[in-house]
């Protein structure tokens, strides 16, 4: 059976960096016969939690919003990828808020993302990984994905602010198809 692949983007720009790097992810993926599906949050109507705890006693999120249908999709997935650009030294806010959504996942069990395999695509516009932010994002995101015991497979960054800059670098586009093989393998 092949692997099940959600690849969330939250660029604002259709044809942004962080977008390109998800496309080749997802050649990658498909390429070893994975089942990928993309979503564009940027797109979708999610608002950012309001730390009301219903969800911890209920174990759903009260908040009525497209975060809804990302959640199934989230527990079906094998493998999870978030790709971001960074805005002001971390992910942004279309991808923030999602990750703060996933407090609704979370029980006495633990997340019902626990054990699923994570692959982050994220770029930046300054040529240092600590000047640019990407340090903060990465961190962030390695330590909200430990916390929820998912295993992260692979994280692809690099410098790509003006559109079309990372199908200018060759390397850094091959990185991200070849972590979407490494998702892929089962």
């Amino acid at each position: 059976m092949s692997k099940q692949i959600l690849v969330l983007k939250s660029s604002p720009r259709e044809n942004g960096n962080s977008n390109a790097l998800a496309d080749q992810l997802v050649g990658g993926a498909k390429e070893m016969g994975a089942d990928v599906e993309c979503l564009s949050i940027h797109d979708m109507n999610i608002q950012p939690c309001d730390a009301c705890d219903v969800c911890q006693e209920t174990g759903v999120c009260i908040v009525k919003d497209d975060m809804q249908k990302v959640y199934p999709l989230l527990e079906k997935a094998d493998a999870i990828v978030l790709a971001s650009p960074i805005y002001y030294f971390t992910i942004n806010a279309q991808a923030k808020a999602v990750i703060d959504r996933l407090y609704a996942l979370e029980t006495e069990q633990g997340n019902s993302l626990g054990g699923k395999e994570i692959g982050i695509i994220l770029t930046y516009g300054d040529t240092d990984l600590h000047n640019s932010g990407g340090i903060n994002a990465i961190r962030t995101l390695e330590d909200t994905f430990r916390y929820i015991g998912a295993k992260i497979v692979g994280i692809v960054h690099g410098t790509a602010d003006g559109v079309g800059d990372a199908e200018k670098d060759p390397e850094l586009m091959k990185r991200a198809f070849n972590l979407g093989q490494k998702l892929a393998e089962a």
